[in-house]
């Protein structure tokens, strides 16, 4: 669809059609204005306008000027909201007509903003660029869906009646075609809304937890198209689930006693003439061992991006398929980073560390920025784990959020990778949301320790 496309040109435009330019703020919250459609010419001519200071906004919309300085301290200026015309889209779900765009901050001198996630991605990607390469990415995004009714009154969420039976789950259901089929009019639904805004869904799959899923989009020789291909993944889940009287959570770890929710990136990277400079050509996969390393000496830095929030540590147990060392190993799905191919074209890294509450733009610029460590030198990842075999001694994953913040807060591999302003915005901000989750005192709490000290 071409940006030139206006609302005179669809007979079938309904008269409350609407236009939205988007952006995703430092939690991956999309943030923007709706337009008439007859206002789409102010998208593309440059004339959309919002406050700057929406890109430092915290988890509870705060924009923490006392701690950012960017809000009331400057004015609270505005920055240039520029949308990509790449990412023009149909909103099946709003009135026939209507259209999305995903868009970047800017300044008004016209540069980027130095907080815009999907900036700071592009940015990454000129640095391969420079040395003649395309990283080519994958993401699998895993997401429940819940009853929309009676979770505002408990706080809770409940599964989908279809998949519960006097009120519990039917056991895991893992690859489970009955659970596929009862969900099937919520998931042709979002089938149908991927096809519509263009996105490259492929398999869909029953995961552990009642009413989770996992949704895997083709690889992508264009990072920053693979970042906005699972943010509008995670869109399409949750409006598609509103159809059916469901909702749909990209929450890390909804339930106590089921398994968290991830975000798995797969990851090659091509030449100029389109040769995967990772494949190992039957011999030994120096190259893929090196990105390997880069990933690992990058990733306990890193963890706050993979996993943003208090409730994100809560993946991080031992037994789960969510790692909880800095390993890796070929083919081995227990581990951080899998290499689930080393010779020919689909030669590969799989990062597993990641939930699905991860901004995409920051999640890809922390994975890509570890891997050209690995390209830019050689790097030894060490021994594999093998399955069956004694694991390797290795780092831990933290289950901390506070450490995982003072550990990104003191890294210059981070302020390398997402500019230094940033990642201090971003470590004060999440510092204080780290804070604020220890200051609480939780039901847990309560009805543990009230009654017994």
């Amino acid at each position: 669809m071409s940006p030139d496309r206006t609302a005179a040109d669809a007979d079938s435009t309904d008269p409350t059609a609407c236009f939205e330019i988007l952006i995703a703020d430092m939690n991956g919250r999309l943030r923007g204005k709706r337009l008439p459609l007859s206002a789409e010419k102010k998208v593309w001519s440059g004339a959309v306008r919002l406050p700057a200071s929406t890109q430092s906004l915290d988890i509870w919309g705060d924009d923490n000027d006392d701690l950012t300085g960017i809000s009331l301290t400057l004015g609270d200026p505005d920055g240039q909201v520029l949308a990509d015309p790449r990412t023009l889209a149909p909103m099946p779900w709003a009135p026939p007509g209507s259209k999305q765009a995903l868009a970047t901050m800017h300044t008004l001198s016209g540069t980027p903003h130095f907080c815009d996630p999907r900036g700071i991605l592009a940015s990454v990607l000129k640095r391969y660029d420079a040395l003649g390469l395309t990283p080519v990415v994958a993401t699998e995004l895993e997401f429940y869906v819940y009853e929309d009714s009676g979770w505002r009154d408990t706080g809770r969420p409940q599964p989908p009646r279809d998949l519960t039976f006097q009120g519990q789950p039917n056991g895991f259901q893992l690859y489970d075609m009955d659970a596929v089929e009862a969900l099937t009019p919520y998931l042709d639904t979002l089938r149908a809304y991927a096809a519509a805004q263009g996105l490259p869904a492929d398999a869909t799959t029953a995961e552990f937890g009642p009413g989770q899923f996992e949704v895997n989009l083709l690889h992508r020789a264009d990072a920053l198209a693979a970042a906005d291909d699972c943010l509008m993944l995670k869109r399409i889940a949750a409006r598609a689930a509103e159809k059916h009287g469901l909702r749909a959570t990209c929450m890390a770890k909804p339930y106590t006693g089921h398994a968290g929710s991830g975000l798995h990136v797969h990851a090659s990277i091509v030449d100029k003439d389109g040769n995967n400079v990772l494949d190992a050509k039957g011999g030994e996969p120096v190259k893929l061992k090196s990105v390997t390393a880069g990933l690992l000496n990058t990733m306990r830095e890193s963890q706050l991006v993979f996993a943003p929030f208090a409730n994100s540590y809560r993946r991080f147990q031992p037994g789960s398929f969510a790692p909880t060392d800095i390993d890796w190993g070929f083919g081995h799905r227990g581990t951080a980073v899998r290499i689930p191919e080393k010779d020919g074209p689909a030669a590969r890294v799989e990062h597993r560390v990641a939930g699905a509450d991860a901004n995409p733009y920051l999640l890809l610029a922390a994975i890509l920025g570890g891997m050209l460590k690995g390209l830019e030198q050689t790097l030894d990842p060490g021994p594999a784990s093998e399955p069956g075999k004694e694991p390797p001694k290795t780092e831990k994953l933290t289950h901390d959020f506070l450490t995982a913040v003072e550990t990104f807060a003191g890294s210059q591999a981070m302020a390398d990778i997402f500019g230094a302003a940033y990642a201090k915005l971003y470590a004060d901000t999440k510092r204080k949301e780290a804070l604020t989750f220890l200051r609480t005192v939780s039901d847990f709490d309560y009805g543990t320790y009230l009654p017994r000290l």
